[in-house]
């Protein structure tokens, strides 16, 4: 070890890396010694990092000898273990890491013979890591959920949320980011009760990235900044460095391209201070993305081939496969199909050997590309149905396709005759509101009737495809068409939905304390929420129509309109005589056709001014919630629609007070089925769940409702669509 020349080496931070050297060569036995090792181990990465590491081996297995019982055993065992591992990923040798394993295993029957039931849990979670470090996902997670289960056993928070942590970072990077987000919350609500500064950033951290996934781009940042400024709190350079790049990242996706580089030069230049290899190289290949989105191949070639390099001398497998994917994007954009070619097939295999379904279906969308413009049609077409079935493994799009078929064959039935009806007398309507309506729903129908004249025409092609066709081609076509045209329709169908909808702006514009928790059971929906402003109140409801999905959507947009027009037009403000003249507008349209429509909606529309409050429903009532207790006030058991002896809906008035939050919602939320015995979440559940949260910010308990609705749910359907809407005064 002393004859290592320690001053010549470059990299790495320097203060730390001289205090090691000094523990080093002033340590009296070989303890102190393997410890001032390892810090130089963990805190440096270059060309002799190696020397280091096999120099703490060497110790290690020295000590070894010495102690042949006892827990200085079991700790060199482990530090052994890790020596070992840290060589098989700087080195990308699978050999490494069987012998670190073993090692661990030697442990592990230590710890069962003493019965240590919290040694055995770090083990299991030491082998996990080891797993994942070498590219075996299932077997890393099968571990890492053994460590977790006995850690909850003997309490242990601490591991507990770690085991956590690491669960949802698998999970989320297999394409299940709304479980991995359940697991990050449960982290970081550990690391909370822990004081753990370091774990409540890492746990921000994958939060925020989770909701960047999700397309909630304000949380995104705001998790990213919390765990920025906790890393600076502790002095953490490696937990700063991961968040500059992560903030790089986003403004990256959002096009403010001057604050990415910005923030990547930030997270390049402390990784080189700290050494950190791994990090340069993933701001470099950042970099080089956005100069490709930017169309600068040329600085975009110069800085994926600095992170390539980096990797490829390092052995540091995870990454190639992008940088590979980067590469032959490049190339296929400036038209070297040969060199396009070679990354692509480089970072198919890479992709292939992590296990991750979405770095296979870019890397085989390339090739398919690459292999068609070369004439390959057979290779394009074999790289081409391997992209889809890799995206469909992540998206589930098989089944959205079904639905979406169905639902547009049935609508199409019943919805045909009824658009012929009403065109001659649509014609004549004048007012700008009812103008507007009556283009959203010409726009609904013409959509639908899409819908069937595309699946019509895919029939036809398919017949004349199968007789004028060779069988690759064929196959290629009956992809291609069925997936693009069945996605426009159900994306066309959801921009009809969203047209009737107040956007986010609105809602924190009208409601400030407020939030919309709004998940369909499938693209569209017949759960809808509506706002109005007029003469200084604040109109506001969650609506539940007959049916779900298109059914639903079209009876929905019927509602919408009835409630717009009882507003605007009949300038009402009262709730109970908007939902009587909502009702009179709802049951003349229905009646216009040939057939008796007995469809209509539930709903449970407020009225705010100052700390007035005025409410009707029918059949959703009104929850406030004040001061720990749960007032609620019942609708009107008569819906919107068609209904044996009508009466007039009343109007309830309170007088709220400083910190009342008011909820009305569907009855989505309590029906769904899940839990361990498959049953009904209920009301009584979701009242106690509302008031367990009522010291948390209206968008915290946004997320930790639709976690508790996911987490009840499980791999269960969900069994109808989900409006509620919360807001605090």
């Amino acid at each position: 070890m002393d004859s290592l020349e320690l001053k010549e080496l470059m990299d790495g931070d320097r203060e730390l890396l001289k205090t090691s050297l000094t523990m080093y060569h002033s340590a009296k036995d070989d303890t102190s010694k393997i410890n001032a090792l390892s810090s130089i181990c963990e805190n440096m990465i270059h060309e002799d990092w190696v020397k280091f590491q096999y120099a703490q081996h060497q110790l290690i297995k020295r000590c070894l000898k010495k102690h042949k019982t006892g827990p200085v055993k079991m700790k060199l065992l482990n530090d052994l273990a890790k020596c070992y591992n840290n060589l098989g990923i700087i080195q990308g040798d699978n050999d490494l890491f069987e012998e670190e394993r073993a090692f661990y295993f030697k442990s592990l029957n230590i710890y069962e013979q003493i019965n240590d039931q919290l040694g055995i849990a770090d083990i299991y979670n030491n082998l996990g890591y080891s797993y994942r470090s070498s590219g075996e996902i299932t077997k890393a997670l099968e571990y890492y959920l053994k460590s977790l289960k006995i850690a909850r056993k003997i309490g242990d928070k601490s591991s507990v949320a770690l085991c956590l942590n690491n669960i949802g970072n698998i999970v989320s990077s297999q394409g299940d980011v709304k479980k991995g987000l359940a697991y990050f919350h449960k982290s970081l609500k550990l690391h909370e009760e822990l004081n753990d500064k370091n774990g409540m950033a890492m746990a921000y951290v994958n939060i925020g990235i989770i909701m960047g996934k999700q397309g909630d781009e304000s949380l995104e940042l705001d998790y990213y900044n919390k765990g920025l400024k906790l890393q600076l709190e502790i002095g953490n350079k490696s937990g700063i460095a991961d968040a500059y790049h992560n903030i790089g990242t986003y403004y990256g996706d959002n096009k403010e391209y001057n604050k990415s580089f910005e923030y990547f030069e930030k997270a390049y230049n402390l990784n080189k201070e700290i050494g950190n290899v791994t990090g340069q190289a993933n701001a470099l290949s950042n970099v080089a993305v956005i100069h490709y989105n930017l169309n600068d191949n040329e600085k975009a070639l110069i800085n994926i081939k600095k992170a390539l390099d980096l990797r490829e001398k390092y052995n540091i497998n995870e990454g190639l496969a992008n940088n590979h994917i980067v590469y032959s994007k490049i190339y296929v954009t400036a038209n070297n199909l040969t060199l396009a070619e070679y990354h692509a097939k480089k970072g198919l295999k890479e992709a292939q050997l992590l296990g991750y379904p979405r770095k296979i279906s870019v890397a085989s969308e390339i090739l398919s590309t690459i292999y068609e413009r070369q004439g390959k049609l057979e290779g394009s077409l074999q790289m081409y149905k391997l992209s889809v079935i890799m995206r469909d493994s992540i998206d589930n799009i098989e089944n959205l396709k079904s639905a979406a078929i169905q639902e547009a064959n049935y609508i199409f039935q019943k919805e045909i005759e009824l658009r012929k009806a009403k065109h001659e007398k649509q014609l004549a309507i004048k007012q700008e509101q009812q103008e507007k309506q009556r283009i959203v729903i010409y726009a609904s129908i013409f959509g639908l009737v899409l819908v069937v004249v595309f699946l019509m025409f895919v029939m036809n092609r398919l017949k004349v495809t199968r007789k004028q066709k060779d069988i690759i081609e064929t196959q290629k076509d009956e992809v291609e068409e069925q997936k693009q045209e069945i996605m426009d329709s159900i994306v066309y169908a959801k921009r009809i939905q969203s047209a009737i909808l107040p956007s986010n702006k609105l809602v924190k514009e009208c409601l400030s304390e407020s939030f919309v928790l709004y998940k369909p059971k499938d693209v569209v929906a017949g759960d809808f929420y509506w706002m109005e402003q007029k003469d200084n109140k604040v109109l506001f409801a969650a609506a539940d129509c007959t049916g779900h999905g298109v059914p639903g959507a079209m009876v929905s947009v019927v509602c919408n309109n009835g409630l717009n027009r009882s507003v605007r037009e009949y300038g009402l403000t009262d709730p109970g005589q908007i939902l009587d003249k909502t009702r009179e507008i709802v049951i003349q349209e229905f009646e216009k056709s040939e057939e008796e429509v007995k469809d209509g909606m539930d709903i449970a529309l407020c009225s705010i001014e100052g700390n007035k409050l005025q409410y009707a429903g029918a059949h959703n009532p009104l929850w406030i919630i004040r001061n720990g207790e749960l007032i609620e006030t019942k609708a009107n058991k008569q819906p919107i629609g068609q209904f044996d002896n009508p009466e007039p809906y009343t109007t309830h008035s309170f007088d709220l007070v400083q910190g009342d939050s008011i909820y009305v919602f569907s009855d989505g939320y309590v029906d769904q089925f899940g839990g361990e015995k498959g049953k009904k979440f209920k009301s009584k559940a979701f009242r106690e769940l509302l008031l367990s949260i009522q010291d948390k910010s209206m968008e915290e308990q946004k997320i930790v409702l639709d976690d508790a609705f996911e987490n009840w749910k499980g791999d269960l359907e969900q069994i109808d669509d989900v409006c509620l809407i919360g807001v605090r005064v």
